[in-house]
């Protein structure tokens, strides 16, 4: 299967005098296009009835999107924004989540040299305050800014309006926005040569996408991503998955394109193959993933994404649903998952249903990377023996990993490196090393010391290891897949303490679903009472006291935790709309959690059992 699916791994290592490791792959790098607008050039001429896209309508059915109606669709877009002076320096900025209309906006922006900015859609309808999304406008400083709905979108187009001089265009229009561009209107726009020419003039460094860091200090940083970059990293997705060139990708995907996965490594995939995505409306929520199983057993998608959290919601719901397991398993070849480390029991359980449903199990992978790389810059091309292999250097691009505090730091260098941050000279002159490697913060370690074709593991983030009292070392991503594993199914996330502590500790975000059910009480009571009920704090307990057991030093298990009734903060940025929770936001932002885990009353914290 493997072969058939995947390019064998084949990685070149040097190691020097001082302990640093230089890994790069021996397979050839394909020559990338020019820009993305050519992928929709070809195949909106070559094939111009392919499916491309479809969204469900308010009648709960599809509405589809051919290549060659892309094409036309398009470039009227492109020329409405050359018309309106939309350029390098004046992006189009999109509020609102993934549609075809966003589609269209996004790659018309593109396909004549104006750079698409998407911005989370939850700066604009989770936030109270709006200084996220009002610091990025006034970045990008835009030429026009899309949001879906006025209705929806009017405070932060409200809290935005002094910061920009562009229209406003949009899909529904309340009445309230002031004076707007409607899409139908915007569509009908008369294509000239100025598009032509406009499209010719694109170079592989031409801005493409500039996409916004989750803000792990700081507010987001815009991260500049070149046609070069993201044609490249293409190139790289199909010589590691070759079975693309004979059986285009076929998704059903829910992954904000205000993110370089869903953006960067999905849609542009489908566009570099000529295939097909559904834009998937459910989300890894409760109730919202009902959505996504009804989708993905409908479709029958060949390949599937998503973020750790969505996939253990989506095993559970096909757990209930024997039918949509088998529906879905019997169609899905790769079952792929990034953004996060998938708990070992999720990876169990999406194995161990596939084999119930069809007898098989299916390649489940991961790879690694960063809006800074396209993102792709590691890929396990190969079937993992369990979960967290992130791969190995995928072709075009150098691994360096270099001895720090007891780990291996990586970094990364090729041609899908960003050359910097959008009008932040800096940080940009800060995100590299001598040698030009993109300096990303992460560690890995090698699966296999003696054989680095056989990938590597993700060892945390250099910055949020800290150490105890006692001088020993706590690596934060690795105790905190365990916790979660280990506290299963009531641990959604966990935030790790003790920075000159005696001890770990774990502020838990728990899967509130979970924990109604273990107390017996209704959806009515408040969460510090679900919280505070003896069940829920047993299960916790009985976790805290399974992953000591497990075994290690001091710095490999909690000795108390805290169940958080708050959920995370988008506003504090404590959480992305990926589901990715930032340890240091949490720590910084909830001292008064901080005082009552590490405190004397029995009540605000609980002890393995």
């Amino acid at each position: 299967m493997n072969d058939r699916l995947f390019a064998r791994p084949d990685i070149a290592q040097e190691t020097r005098a001082d302990g640093t490791i230089i890994l790069k792959s021996r397979m050839p790098l394909g020559a990338p296009a020019r820009s993305i607008g050519d992928w929709l050039a070809h195949w909106g001429k070559a094939d111009p009835g392919r499916l491309f896209m479809a969204e469900r309508g308010k009648d709960g059915q599809w509405m589809r999107l051919t290549y060659g109606d892309a094409l036309q669709k398009v470039r009227a877009a492109g020329a409405w924004m050359l018309a309106n002076g939309l350029s390098q320096d004046h992006p189009l900025a999109i509020l609102s989540d993934n549609s075809i209309d966003h589609a269209i906006l996004s790659l018309g922006a593109i396909y004549v040299g104006v750079p698409a900015a998407t911005i989370s859609q939850a700066y604009s309808l989770l936030s109270t305050d709006h200084e996220r999304i009002k610091a990025m406008v006034g970045l990008l400083e835009p030429g026009a800014v899309y949001a879906s709905d006025t209705a929806r979108f009017g405070p932060a187009l409200k809290a935005i309006a002094p910061l920009h001089a562009g229209k406003v265009i949009t899909s529904a229009d309340d009445g309230t926005a002031g004076p707007v561009v409607a899409m139908d209107a915007l569509l009908s726009a008369r294509e000239d040569a100025a598009v032509d020419a406009a499209h010719a003039a694109i170079t592989p460094d031409t801005i493409a996408r500039l996409l916004f860091t989750s803000g792990s200090t700081g507010l987001p940083k815009a991260v500049i991503n070149t046609h070069r970059m993201l044609t490249a990293n293409q190139e790289m997705r199909a010589a590691c998955w070759p079975f693309l060139a004979d059986e285009p990708p076929v998704i059903v995907d829910w992954l904000p394109w205000s993110h370089t996965f869903g953006a960067n490594h999905n849609l542009n995939m489908i566009l570099r193959n000529g295939g097909t995505i559904y834009i998937d409306a459910g989300r890894p929520a409760p109730g919202a993933i009902n959505a996504t199983v009804a989708n993905l057993a409908k479709v029958g998608p060949n390949i599937c994404f998503n973020v750790p959290r969505g996939y253990a919601m989506m095993a559970d719901a096909l757990e209930a649903d024997p039918d949509a397991a088998k529906r879905f398993f019997s169609a899905v070849k790769i079952i792929f998952y990034a953004a996060a480390a998938l708990p070992q029991t999720t990876w169990d359980k999406l194995q161990d249903l596939s084999m119930k449903a069809v007898g098989r199990k299916p390649a489940l992978v991961s790879a690694w990377g960063s809006t800074e790389t396209a993102p792709l810059a590691t890929d396990c091309h190969f079937q993992a023996t369990r979960s967290g292999n992130i791969g190995v250097p995928v072709p075009g691009v150098e691994l360096k990993l270099v001895p720090n505090a007891g780990k291996m730091e990586v970094r990364v260098r090729g041609p899908n490196v960003t050359p910097g941050y959008y009008r932040n000279e800096p940080q940009t002159r800060a995100a590299f090393d001598e040698e030009g490697f993109y300096l990303i913060g992460d560690a890995m370690k090698l699966a296999d010391p003696a054989d680095p074709s056989m990938g590597l593991y993700f060892d945390g983030r250099v910055a949020e290891d800290f150490k105890l009292s006692t001088g020993t070392f706590v690596h934060v991503g690795q105790i905190r897949v365990a916790g979660i594993d280990a506290l299963a199914p009531l641990a959604q996330d966990i935030v790790v303490t003790g920075h000159n502590r005696d001890a770990v500790g774990f502020l838990i975000f728990p899967n509130m679903v979970v924990a109604r059910k273990l107390s017996g009480l209704g959806e009515d009571a408040p969460a510090g009472d679900v919280l505070a009920h003896p069940a829920v704090r047993e299960h916790a307990a009985r976790g805290l006291a399974a992953l000591k057991a497990e075994g290690g030093g001091s710095s490999r298990f909690a000795t108390r935790a805290r169940l958080m009734a708050a959920p995370p903060s988008v506003d504090a940025g404590e959480i992305n709309d990926k589901g990715y929770i930032n340890q240091r936001a949490v720590l910084s932002n909830r001292p008064e959690e901080l005082a009552a885990l590490e405190g004397d009353d029995p009540n605000g914290f609980i002890l393995p059992a």
